[in-house]
């Protein structure tokens, strides 16, 4: 099957007629102070956390009810003008980058929780409620909501639902997917859809397993039922040093191997431990050529249990120190360093770009040799963070946008990076998302009939195309594109281009 066709403003109209004819259309159903079209008004709204590509949006529309949402849709439909739906703006792909003769949809002024209900460790919130915030909510019921990205004093929950966010804590807890168990919103044609039930399984086909994660291509979401979990009694966080990073990898593989899956197992390498040590002065060995941190929580007799078996194993595993956090506030400080790595960054360049790809755990050492080789060949630097309990790298980078060459750079340095993943057994995104970022990457990883079936699904909720068209499925003339650059460069690395 082919791709939905790309939307396009009608022949007879100019980008500023098309805009006139919007507003005019969406005025019937928003107050003005709900639409916003003048450039210094729609500017905050050019890009998502991934600022190096930005685009203005010709309408925003700030609606403030479900009806409102409805309209609009159903406006863009008859209009046959895209849609990208938008939250707090925090991910890092561009999922959020408008388009630029379409409507940027905000769902911010949907922030409220709804309903928390202890009993069955269930509560339903807005798309727009902050990540923090359900936590915040349930903590009166010793509850919690596990998925902990770190955005997540920003980030919303419909964001989540979107990229099917992770966090520190997923290894244990899992993504967003694993712990929501309903999304409503709308279709494109501005009817209602709902996803998953309130109980643990749903007759007839898995549709909730579609639409989490699937980046606002297919539906608009705007309320969900998200599981609770008890809070722990008791958390304690080991910090462990190495002076080699191979065998920092090795001990997340044998950590894992031992049987043990800790609430959370991050690493970071030695330029990034500078960079977080410096911003938040969590206490890390700047000696280190990485860190683990390892957590642990249960009841006090399972956390001691289990503190002392992964203390063992990384010991055996060549950890030159070991700290284990001896109270509540220690723990957060170990924990501060790695929840600041992104804003850390920020400190050390003007820009950063934060890729995104999973790999098999026995390969972390060696996917971090390469990105070291790869900082030489693009004469970039790059800061390591990442979720290495289950192989989601976050490499940072650091560049300066303003330099067009850095920024090229930058951008043959990520898809390296993500290339070289696929070649080790892994994926080009775990938790952030494609968005506009990862498209060329999606041609390594999937061939033009997986493609096709992307395309098939989105064709089955979005027949016109239109909510966020030109995202995540790439084209199979791009990847036709991208394969005959990669061969005039040289770097044809992966067969599957060969196919196109």
């Amino acid at each position: 099957m082919n791709a939905p066709a790309s939307p396009s403003a009608p022949d007879s109209l100019s980008k500023s007629e098309l805009q006139t004819q919007i507003v005019q259309a969406l005025s019937a159903n928003l107050p003005a102070h709900a639409l916003l079209y003048h450039t210094e008004d729609t500017t905050p709204y050019e890009c998502d956390g991934l600022t190096a590509y930005r685009q203005r949006p010709l309408v925003v529309a700030l609606p403030e009810t479900q009806e409102q949402v409805a309209a609009v849709l159903r406006t863009c439909h008859a209009l046959n003008v895209p849609v990208v739906a938008r939250g707090a703006g925090t991910g890092l792909s561009g999922g959020a980058m408008p388009h630029a003769m379409g409507v940027t949809l905000s769902l911010a002024k949907f922030n409220k929780i709804l309903k928390i209900d202890p009993r069955s460790r269930t509560a339903v919130v807005q798309c727009g409620v902050r990540n923090l915030a359900i936590s915040d909510a349930a903590a009166p019921f010793g509850l919690y909501y596990a998925p902990d990205p770190s955005s997540q004093i920003a980030c919303t929950i419909g964001g989540n639902v979107a990229e099917n966010s992770g966090g520190v804590h997923c290894l244990k807890y899992g993504l967003t997917l694993h712990n929501v168990l309903k999304v409503k919103g709308f279709s494109i044609e501005g009817d209602a859809v709902e996803f998953g039930a309130d109980a643990l399984d749903d007759a007839g086909y898995d549709l909730l397993s579609v639409v989490v994660g699937s980046e606002g291509m297919l539906a608009v979401t705007t309320e969900v039922t998200v599981k609770l979990v008890p809070k722990p009694q008791l958390a304690r966080c080991i910090m462990a040093s190495f002076d080699d990073i191979r065998k920092s990898g090795d001990a997340v593989a044998a950590v894992i191997a031992a049987g043990i899956i800790p609430a959370g197992l991050e690493m970071m390498d030695k330029p990034m431990t500078a960079a977080v040590e410096d911003y938040v002065h969590a206490g890390y060995d700047l000696n280190a050529e990485a860190i683990l941190l390892c957590e642990s929580d249960g009841t006090p007799e399972e956390v001691e249990e289990e503190i002392g078996r992964m203390s063992a194993v990384l010991t055996a595993a060549g950890a030159t120190k070991i700290s284990v956090s001896n109270s509540e506030a220690e723990r957060l400080k170990f924990w501060s360093g790695r929840k600041n790595a992104f804003p850390a960054s920020g400190r050390i360049s003007p820009d950063y770009m934060c890729m995104d790809s999973t790999i098999p755990r026995k390969r972390l050492a060696d996917i971090l040799l390469a990105i070291a080789e790869m900082e030489k060949k693009y004469q970039l630097r790059c800061a390591n963070v990442f979720h290495a309990g289950d192989g989601n790298l976050h490499p940072l980078i650091l560049f300066d946008a303003n330099d067009p060459d850095q920024l090229h750079r930058c951008e043959l340095f990520g898809a390296d990076i993500l290339e070289t993943s696929v070649a080790m057994g892994g994926t080009v995104t775990g938790e952030h998302g494609v968005g506009v970022e990862k498209l060329n990457s999606m041609c390594v990883q999937f061939s033009a009939e997986e493609n096709a079936q992307m395309f098939a699904i989105k064709h089955a909720f979005d027949t016109q195309g239109l909510l966020n068209p030109g995202k995540v499925i790439p084209t199979l003339h791009r990847c036709a594109e991208y394969g005959k650059m990669l061969v005039r460069g040289g770097k044809l690395k992966h067969p599957e281009l060969e196919r196109f």
